[in-house]
């Protein structure tokens, strides 16, 4: 793995899942529980407002939570705090190799608030991450990037990541979906 640029001398690591930096309190990382909802809610819209997209409706903001604490979690997450306040988060559910015969991590969210970027924040939450697909044997861990962030695109060159070739995403929407199902009984 490539080393990674070191941070400036006014961030520093204290201990696993904390970094320290001249902007704010230390952050920690830590697995997202019930009473954390109101803080996620906080950061997906503000990654909305960063990707310019629609902030979730309030339908939506009630099954994004159904779906962290419900009966059936559909995802996990990290939280990064810095005091009493959630900076950024990570968003992760698994998926399954059938070539690999090995789950495999997908990171769906990586986000921290555009005034605290740069001080590794965003790499202690990356770590969280391959830390659970670690813990879970997990073959390797997937994401996507949005092709116009650039830094993103970065971060992940710089820590050896590799931007796959010859696979292309598809997505369906509900709608669509249920148009097929609909002509195919």
């Amino acid at each position: 793995m490539p080393r990674l640029r070191r941070r400036p001398a006014t961030a520093s690591r204290t201990r696993p899942g904390v970094v320290a930096d001249h902007r704010s309190a230390p952050v920690a990382v830590r697995p997202l529980t019930r009473r954390d909802g109101r803080w996620l809610l906080g950061l997906v819209d503000a990654l909305a407002d960063f990707e310019k997209l629609a902030r979730p409706t309030s339908a939506g903001r009630k099954r994004l939570l159904a779906d962290a604490f419900g009966r059936r979690r559909r995802f996990e997450a990290f939280l990064a705090w810095s005091g009493k306040r959630a900076v950024g988060y990570a968003i992760f559910f698994e998926t399954y190799s059938s070539f690999r015969a090995q789950p495999t991590l997908y990171l769906e969210d990586l986000f921290v608030l555009p005034d605290l970027r740069r001080a590794g924040i965003g790499l202690a939450l990356f770590t969280a991450v391959l830390r659970e697909a670690d813990r879970r044997s997990c073959g390797r861990m997937e994401w996507q990037v949005l092709d116009w962030n650039v830094n993103a695109i970065r971060f992940y060159n710089r820590i050896g990541a590799r931007q796959l070739k010859g696979w292309l995403p598809f997505r369906i929407d509900r709608e669509k979906f249920r148009k097929i199902l609909r002509s195919t009984r």
